[in-house]
C-alpha cells in the first residue's frame, strides 16, 4: 500500500474509533485531558499550602514526564496508529503520569493522612477506601481512553507498562522523600530532608511539613481557627445589627 494509501486507511480507521456522536467517546476524550489540569493543581496547592509533600510530589512529576520523554526516544516505538499523537508511543505518558500520581497519593494517605472521623468505624474505613477505589478508577480511565480501540494513541502494552512505570516512579518517590526520613531519622535522606525544612531559603519561603506536626497536615487546626474567628465576627455583627 502506498504512503497515500495507508494515511487514508489510518484516518478512516481514526473516524471509526472516534465518533464524536457517542457519549463515550466525549467521555474518554474529556478524561483523557484530565492530567493536564493536574499540573495546575500542583501549582496552585505548592503556592498555597508550601507543603513540603507536594512540591516534592510535584517534583517527582516532572521528573517522570522528563524519564518518559528519554525512555521513548531510546526505545522509539511506534504508536499504533502513526498518524495519531505526536513522538513515538513507549511507554504511554498519561499511563505513567497517571500511574506516578495514583501511587504516591495512596501510599501517602495509606502511611500518613488522617482522615476526619465520621463517628464510626466502619464509616470511616469505607470513606477511606472510597478515595482509594477513586483514584484507581481514574488512573484506569485516563489509560482506558489511551487506548488503540478508543481514541487510539497507544496498544495495550505500552498502556501496561506506562502504568507499572509510574507505579513504581511514585511509590519509590514516596519511600525515598518521606517513608525512609521519617521512619529513619538519623540516616542521610533523614538529615537531607531536615536540611531542606531547617535552612534561611525555606525559612524565609515558608515551606513546611504539615504531616511531620499533624496527622492531617494542619487541616483541622486551621478550620477550628477559622470557625473561632467567624462565629467572633458573627457576634460582632449581630451586636452592630441591634
Amino acid at each position: 500500500m502506498s504512503g497515500s494509501g495507508r494515511q487514508s486507511a489510518a484516518l478512516d480507521l481514526t473516524h471509526v474509533l472516534y465518533d464524536d456522536t457517542s457519549l463515550l467517546s466525549l467521555a474518554l476524550a474529556l478524561i483523557t485531558l484530565s492530567p493536564i489540569l493536574l499540573m495546575a493543581s500542583y501549582a496552585a496547592l505548592a503556592v498555597q499550602t508550601r507543603e513540603l509533600t507536594i512540591i516534592v510530589m510535584w517534583a517527582g512529576q516532572l521528573a517522570g514526564e522528563v524519564f518518559n520523554w528519554v525512555l521513548k526516544h531510546a526505545i522509539k516505538q511506534d504508536r499504533p496508529i502513526e498518524s495519531i499523537g505526536n513522538g513515538y508511543g513507549f511507554p504511554s505518558s498519561h499511563s505513567q503520569y497517571m500511574g506516578y500520581f495514583s501511587s504516591f497519593l495512596i501510599c501517602h494517605l495509606y502511611f500518613r493522612h488522617r482522615f476526619a472521623s465520621t463517628g464510626s468505624a466502619i464509616a470511616d474505613h469505607l470513606f477511606r477506601g472510597a478515595v482509594y477505589l477513586a483514584l484507581l478508577l481514574w488512573t484506569g480511565a485516563v489509560a482506558y481512553s489511551r487506548y488503540e480501540l478508543h481514541l487510539g494513541y497507544h496498544n495495550t502494552n505500552q498502556i501496561i507498562w506506562g502504568l507499572s512505570i509510574g507505579a513504581l516512579l511514585g511509590t519509590s518517590m514516596y519511600a525515598l522523600a518521606e517513608y525512609i526520613p521519617r521512619h529513619h531519622p538519623q540516616s542521610t535522606l533523614g538529615a537531607l530532608k531536615l536540611f531542606v525544612l531547617d535552612n534561611p531559603v525555606s525559612s524565609w519561603l515558608q515551606i513546611r511539613d504539615g504531616w511531620a506536626v499533624w496527622a492531617d497536615g494542619g487541616r483541622e487546626g486551621e478550620w477550628i481557627r477559622w470557625k473561632a474567628e467567624w462565629e467572633k465576627q458573627k457576634r460582632v455583627r449581630d451586636r452592630r445589627s441591634r
